[in-house]
């Protein structure tokens, strides 16, 4: 591990105790930016588990109330941000148990089986780059410009909105919350080759709606 990922590494561990202390003395704005940062993940994921938005919301409710209940609790063996996610995970397949709805996540990465994008749009096997987009949009900014126009965001944040469940959980773990792979795997209970898949169709959507947006 290089020097500056150690000091990144310990940079996120420092945030995270302070913000752990700031929640144990009962620090409502960290609290409630918690939650603003966390929310639309684990209502993607918990959709996954039950029926409904209004379920889902219900059981977000409840793992927030029982990580109040249990910050005492943790120990720091995991992040704070996966605890909360476990929490969640067990919180919607009980909710899900009970309504009949549970479903393996594994078994989501099949329910939809059409290419995300044309094939042909990637190179092929004998190409120095198998798999690598075959070409970019028309209109890439530098990114600066980029940065300044803060419609491209809005846009990749709409298309994650309206990706299949089991899709977005996944996007939104890996690409928006920062999750690893492995994190990923654990929390949902599902392979790396199911994870890889799903985050795969994920982006391409992502990318065709960004696509569309820059070359429109």
């Amino acid at each position: 591990m290089s020097q500056v990922e150690v000091a990144g590494r310990d940079a996120a561990a420092a945030a995270e105790a302070e913000l752990l202390a700031r929640l144990r003395a009962g620090d409502e704005a960290a609290f409630e930016r918690l939650v603003a940062r966390h929310y639309s993940t684990m209502l993607a994921v918990a959709q996954n588990y039950v029926k409904g938005r209004s379920v889902a919301e219900e059981v977000v409710q409840e793992t927030w109330l029982a990580v109040i209940q249990g910050l005492d609790r943790f120990e720091g063996r995991a992040s704070l941000k996966t605890w909360i996610l476990s929490i969640l995970v067990n919180k919607a397949k009980s909710r899900g148990v009970r309504e009949a709805r549970i479903v393996p996540f594994a078994a989501l990465a099949a329910e939809d089986d059409a290419p995300a994008v044309a094939p042909e749009r990637f190179r092929g096997p004998e190409d120095a780059f198998p798999g690598h987009w075959r070409a970019y949009p028309g209109h890439w900014q530098p990114a600066d410009v980029v940065v300044e126009d803060k419609e491209p965001l809005r846009v990749a944040m709409r298309a994650i909105a309206a990706l299949p469940a089991a899709q977005q959980s996944v996007i939104r773990m890996r690409d928006v919350e920062g999750y690893s792979s492995d994190e990923v795997c654990s929390a949902l209970d599902v392979s790396e080759g199911n994870q890889r898949v799903l985050l795969h169709r994920a982006r391409s959507r992502v990318r065709a709606a960004l696509e569309e947006h820059l070359d429109g």
